[in-house]
This record gives structure tokens, C-alpha cells and sequence, in this order.
């Protein structure tokens, strides 16, 4: 009998855990910005950028695929060969997007007005 080498789940129930799957899937340049008490929408939106239009997809699945497993997974939209994927996860919305996608919506100036969080900076600091 043989069996798949499954990494254990993490907890995507909260910002640091769905923030560390994406990292680990190579999203890159992941920023979080707050929602607590501003919108009703969400606590957070989380936005990535992929290599590919594959690369955005096939996160998009695996982090779908993770949710459901944790029954955490309102919605996905976009998840054929689009350069933008949401994910509604309830407390959090999941933004992927290519570079030039990214750029022209530029969410993060959309919700300027609330302190976007930046993950790689964190680091470094």
C-alpha cells in the first residue's frame, strides 16, 4: 500500500496561516492589509503576486483545496486561466494576481486608506 506524501495541513483559519501557504507555494510579495473595523467585507485581504498565470492557478487550488478540508472556503472566482483569483475565506479574502495585474487594480492604493502590512518587510526588519 502505498501512500502520498501529505505535508500536515496549517491552520488557514488565520491571516499567518494562509499568509505561510502561499509563501511555501512561491507567491511573492505578500501583503495583508486590515479590515478589522473598517469594512464589513472581510477582517483582511491578502495579496500575492504569481510567477504565471499556471503558478496563480494551481495555488489557487491547492489553497482551495486546503480550505474546503478545513471548511473554511465561501468562494473562488476567476480560477480558469485568469491572471486574478479570489478566494473568500470567510474572516479573509485571497487576492493572486500576475505582476501587470497587480499593478493596474493596485489594491493596495484602493484601500490606501487602512495600513498595508507588508510580510517580506517584516522579515527583514
Amino acid at each position: 500500500m502505498s501512500s502520498i506524501d501529505h505535508t500536515p495541513s496549517l491552520n488557514l483559519s488565520s491571516t499567518k496561516g494562509i499568509s505561510s501557504f502561499l509563501e511555501e507555494k512561491k507567491i511573492t510579495d505578500i501583503v495583508v492589509i486590515d479590515l478589522k473595523d473598517k469594512s464589513s467585507i472581510a477582517d483582511a485581504l491578502i495579496i500575492g503576486t504569481g510567477t504565471s498565470l499556471r503558478h496563480i492557478q494551481s495555488t489557487a487550488n491547492y489553497l482551495s483545496q486546503e480550505l474546503k478540508e478545513q471548511k473554511s472556503l465561501n468562494h473562488m472566482e476567476g480560477e480558469r486561466s485568469s491572471d486574478w483569483v479570489i478566494l473568500d475565506a470567510g474572516d479573509h479574502i485571497v487576492h493572486l494576481f500576475t505582476a501587470e495585474t497587480r499593478s493596474h487594480y493596485d489594491l493596495e492604493k484602493m484601500w490606501g486608506t487602512y495600513v498595508a502590512e507588508s510580510l517580506t518587510q517584516e522579515k527583514t526588519d
